[in-house]
C-alpha cells in the first residue's frame, strides 16, 4: 500500500503531464492575508511532485503585512524576522485559467515545516469551524455577492483621476455596452474556471458591476471568491480596463458590497425555510438572532477595514445600524424568504456588512459560528425591521434597541476581543495578528484624510 506521500507525489505527476500538455507553464498558489488582500506563489508545473508533498517557502510574516505592506511585529508568536511555513496547493482545486491560459490556480494551505497545523493559516480557521458544524449535525451554504468598479487605464502612471468605464443608468443593459467584450470575457472564463455564476448587471453606481456567485459549501465559497477574482482582474487587464474591489474606492462614489448569502441545513433541511414573517422554525429563528447578538463582532471581521468603516453609511443599502429585516435592503441582516415560485429552500439570510478587505475565511468561520451559536441557545430574534432606522430619531432608535455599528477600528476591536464566540472560532493566534494588522492601519490612516486613504488602497484586493 502507498503512503499518503507516496500518494500525493503521483498525483503531482499526474496533474504536472496534464497541465503541461495543455501549455500551462506555471502554477498560482494562492492565499489571502488578514487585510483580504490575496498573495501567491507561481511554481513550474513541472515541480508538482515534489510541492505537492511538500509545498513551497513562505514566510511567517504575511500573517503580520498590514494593507501598505509593511510588516507589523506586535503580534504575539511574529515578532521576530525568523520563521519559514509552507503553502502548500490544495489539489483538487487547480483550475487552469480560461484568461490565463498558460497558468492554472490553486488556493494554498499553510503548513508548518513538519506538516503540521500551522496557527495561523486562515484557511484552516475554516475547516475547523465547518468541521465543528458537520460534527454537531449541521452544514451550510454560502454565496457571494460581488460589486466591484471598472475604470479605463490612466494614460500616465500619476494620473490619479477615476474615468467610469461605463456611466449607468442604474441596473440598465445599456449600461454594459461600453464594457461588452470583458463582461462577455468574464462570463465566458467564469464558466470555463468552474464557477457557477447567478447574475451580472450594472450596478446603482457609476463604474459599477455586480456579479452573484452559485451557492456550495463554505470551503469552496471562500475559495472560489478568491478565484472569481483573478477571473475579472485577468478579464479587465486583457481589456484595457482597470477594476477596483475595493469597499468605497472614493467618497465621491458608491460602496463595493461582497454580500454573503448563507443558509444552515440539518440533513436535507433548510432550517431557515420560512415567509413574509422569517423563518418559520426556532432554529432558523435561533440563526438569525445569533448573528444578530454577535454582529457587532462579526462585523469587525467581515468588514474590517478603513474602507469598509467609511462604507456604512446610513441610507447607502450598506447595513450601518444593527437589525434584521424581511427583504429589507438597508437591513444589514436580510432575511430573503422562500417562494412558491422558487421554493421554500431558496431561504436564506444576507449579510450586507461584508467587502474585499475581508478574509474570505475568517469571514465565513465568524458570521457561521455567531449563526449556529444562536440556533444551540435557541435565541429569539426581535421583530424584524420593514424601515430604514437611519432616518429615525435617536431615542426612536434607542427604543427598538438598534444601535449604530461600530465606526471606528477601536470600536471594531472592542467588540471583537469582547465576544466570546467570534474569538473562540478564530484562535487566539490569528486573532492577534489580525489584531496587529488593524491596528497598524489605523495608525497609518491617523495621519491622513479619508480620500488619501481610500486612494491608496483603492487597488489592493
Amino acid at each position: 500500500m502507498r503512503t499518503v506521500t507516496e500518494e500525493l507525489r503521483e498525483r503531482g505527476r499526474e496533474l504536472a503531464a496534464a497541465l503541461a500538455a495543455d501549455g500551462v507553464a506555471g502554477l498560482i498558489v494562492a492565499w489571502v492575508d488578514n487585510n483580504g488582500i490575496p498573495r501567491s506563489r507561481t511554481v513550474p508545473v513541472s515541480t508538482l511532485p515534489q510541492v505537492a508533498v511538500a509545498g513551497v517557502g513562505v514566510t511567517t510574516l504575511f500573517a503580520v503585512f498590514d494593507t501598505n505592506d509593511a510588516i507589523t511585529f506586535a503580534a504575539p508568536g511574529l515578532g521576530t524576522a525568523s520563521g519559514d511555513v509552507r503553502l502548500v496547493p490544495q489539489l483538487d482545486r487547480i483550475t487552469r485559467l480560461a484568461g490565463q491560459p498558460a497558468f492554472a490556480w490553486a488556493p494554498g494551505k499553510q503548513v508548518t515545516a513538519d506538516g503540521g497545523p500551522w496557527a495561523f493559516d486562515q484557511r484552516s480557521v475554516l475547516e475547523r469551524v465547518v468541521a465543528a458544524l458537520d460534527a454537531d449535525g449541521y452544514s451550510a451554504l454560502v454565496g457571494y455577492e460581488m460589486e466591484f468598479g471598472v475604470y479605463e487605464q490612466a494614460q500616465v502612471p500619476e494620473d490619479t483621476a477615476l474615468l467610469a468605464a461605463h456611466s449607468g443608468p442604474a441596473y440598465s443593459p445599456h449600461a454594459l455596452l461600453p464594457i461588452d467584450d470583458f463582461v462577455a470575457a468574464v462570463m465566458r472564463d467564469a464558466e470555463a474556471n468552474g464557477l457557477r455564476l447567478g447574475q451580472v448587471h450594472a450596478e446603482y453606481g457609476p463604474a459599477q458591476v455586480e456579479l452573484s456567485l452559485a451557492a456550495t459549501d463554505p470551503l469552496t465559497a471562500a475559495d472560489q471568491q478568491l478565484l472569481a477574482r483573478q477571473t475579472i482582474l485577468a478579464a479587465a487587464e486583457a481589456h484595457g480596463l482597470r477594476v477596483s474591489f475595493a469597499p468605497l474606492p472614493t467618497l465621491a462614489g458608491a460602496g463595493n458590497g461582497w454580500h454573503v448569502h448563507t443558509s444552515l441545513w440539518r440533513g436535507d433541511e433548510n432550517l431557515l425555510a420560512g415567509g413574509p414573517e422569517g423563518p418559520r422554525g426556532t432554529a432558523g429563528a435561533g440563526y438569525v438572532a445569533g448573528l444578530l447578538r454577535d454582529l457587532p463582532a462579526v462585523a469587525a471581521v467581515t468588514a474590517p477595514s478603513i474602507g469598509s468603516l467609511a462604507r456604512l453609511r446610513p441610507g447607502f443599502f450598506a447595513g450601518a445600524f444593527g437589525f434584521w429585516g424581511v427583504e429589507n435592503r438597508e437591513a444589514p441582516l436580510r432575511y430573503v424568504p422562500g417562494s412558491a415560485l422558487l421554493g421554500e429552500d431558496h431561504a436564506n439570510l444576507e449579510l450586507k456588512v461584508s467587502d474585499a478587505s475581508a478574509n474570505p475565511y475568517l469571514a465565513l468561520a465568524a458570521l457561521l459560528s455567531a449563526g449556529v451559536a444562536g440556533v444551540e441557545e435557541n435565541l429569539v430574534p426581535p421583530p424584524p425591521v420593514a424601515q430604514d432606522p437611519g432616518t429615525w430619531k435617536k431615542k426612536e432608535r434607542a427604543a427598538a434597541g438598534i444601535a449604530k455599528l461600530p465606526g471606528t477600528q477601536a470600536e471594531q476591536e472592542e467588540a471583537l476581543v469582547g465576544n466570546p464566540r467570534v474569538t473562540a472560532a478564530l484562535g487566539e493566534e490569528t486573532l492577534g495578528a489580525f489584531l496587529a494588522v488593524r491596528r497598524a492601519d489605523a495608525a497609518w490612516a491617523a495621519e491622513r484624510d479619508t480620500e488619501e486613504v481610500l486612494a491608496a488602497w483603492r487597488w489592493k484586493y
